[in-house]
């Protein structure tokens, strides 16, 4: 029995699916702990490609799958994005939502895009009304899948946040109202779609460790993400560590005792926030055509930079990281130039440590370190002994730095293109 937590320790877009999608192989139950339809995972079977939000990414491997009560849900994004699963051969009856979820509402996304529009400094929300719904959920305003199942509580609660919220929409807003008998009906519906795979998820996931099953645990978004431990305010609305899988399953904390942490050969963000070692020239352009780095959920194009080794320091010792997983090294390869930082400068000092205010971060200066290139195409080899000299030099400054060993390289986005060291 095992249970296993993969996280992103960068800021999300690490190739997480692909190497839960790895891991799921010798898995019984995948669990998803956190975050919404925001979060965008992309799995490549041969000539077919997955592409995730709210489903584990499991099911692919025709495992059972539970969507955790940290997830905040939304239906109708779950059920298209069910149906295209389904299409392409996956046993969608696998798939089970704990009926403690917070439900993503319309009118959380008519205030996600309402409040972006307000701000001075845009946060890069991705408008899904991830956000308000955990607001919600913490101001004890939300609505839970197990209010469907009693009508006259849902009702009410609908009521009493639509009187509120369409004041706003009209007069703080102006923008147009929202019809409470439409949501109503919508949402009535769309239960019934999904009624039978709703169970007590602290039930299930108990039971399955209970008998022995190997769990494994799948993150969403990034740790530099994290609404507490990130580069807040440009962060997304959950906790994504890895000590959330507890608190966003029901399991408890002390039965996890392996956290992958997945992280890129270079380091990407999408949308706004300071990105310290961003490369806003032909690197960060080469790197951004070679890795295909435009965002799953949005198709944004991502901004790119060299491996940040202080940040990646911090969020090891953040999740408790115990094994490194190493995701696009292939990128890398016929560069004609690569560096690593490994230090920063603030005020005028060299410093170790990646600070917790952002304005800190937006003027830290970077110390550089030139790494050797290397030429060969690695994207099909399976053996660390065959990987260039200065690829596994690279491996073992990142081993050195952050003090733990990587166990799983990925080469290419195959399912295919992955072995454990």
């Amino acid at each position: 029995m095992s249970v296993s937590v993969s996280v992103g320790i960068q800021w999300g877009d690490e190739g997480k699916a692909k190497i839960v999608d790895y891991l799921s192989e010798n898995s019984d139950l995948v669990v998803r702990f956190q975050g919404g339809a925001n979060a965008g995972h992309t799995v490549y079977v041969g000539e077919t490609k997955y592409v995730f939000h709210l489903v584990p990414t499991g099911v692919i491997h025709d495992k059972k799958c539970l969507v955790g009560a940290g997830v905040v849900f939304d239906i109708a994004a779950y059920l298209e994005e069910a149906k295209d699963l389904a299409e392409k051969g996956a046993d969608m009856a696998k798939v089970f939502i704990d009926e403690r979820v917070h439900l993503v509402m319309p009118y959380h996304k008519h205030l996600d895009a309402a409040r972006e529009s307000k701000r001075n400094n845009k946060i890069g929300t991705t408008n899904r009304g991830i956000g308000p719904t955990y607001s919600d959920r913490a101001s004890r305003n939300g609505i839970r899948l197990s209010d469907l199942a009693h009508p006259e509580v849902f009702s009410c609660k609908l009521k009493e946040n639509l009187d509120y919220l369409n004041f706003m929409f009209k007069e703080y807003y102006d923008m147009p109202v929202l019809d409470y008998d439409e949501i109503y009906k919508e949402y009535m519906e769309l239960f019934e779609k999904i009624k039978p795979n709703v169970v007590d998820g602290v039930t299930l996931i108990n039971e399955a460790h209970s008998k022995g099953d190997n769990i494994l645990f799948e993150g969403a978004q990034g740790t530099l993400l994290d609404i507490d431990y990130g580069t807040y305010p440009y962060v997304t609305s959950s906790n994504t560590i890895a000590a959330t899988a507890s608190i966003g399953s029901g399991l408890a904390f002390n039965k996890i005792k392996k956290v992958f942490g997945v992280f890129k050969a270079y380091t990407t963000r999408v949308g706004n926030g300071p990105f310290p070692t961003e490369l806003d020239n032909a690197n960060g352009e080469d790197i951004r055509q070679r890795g295909k780095e435009f965002g799953a959920t949005t198709g944004r194009p991502r901004r790119c930079g060299w491996l940040d080794l202080v940040a990646l320091k911090h969020t090891v010792m953040v999740n408790g990281v115990t094994d490194l997983v190493l995701t696009k090294v292939d990128i890398l390869s016929g560069m004609k130039e690569l560096k690593i930082v490994k230090k920063y400068i603030l005020d005028g000092k060299e410093i170790a440590y990646f600070p917790s205010h952002t304005s800190d971060v937006e003027n830290l200066e970077m110390v550089e370190e030139d790494i050797a290139c290397w030429e060969e195409d690695i994207s099909q080899m399976k053996d660390f002994t065959k990987l260039p000299e200065a690829c596994k030099k690279y491996i073992k400054v990142i081993e050195d730095f952050t003090g733990v060993n990587i166990t799983i390289v990925s080469v290419g986005p195959d399912r295919e293109q992955t072995f454990f060291v």
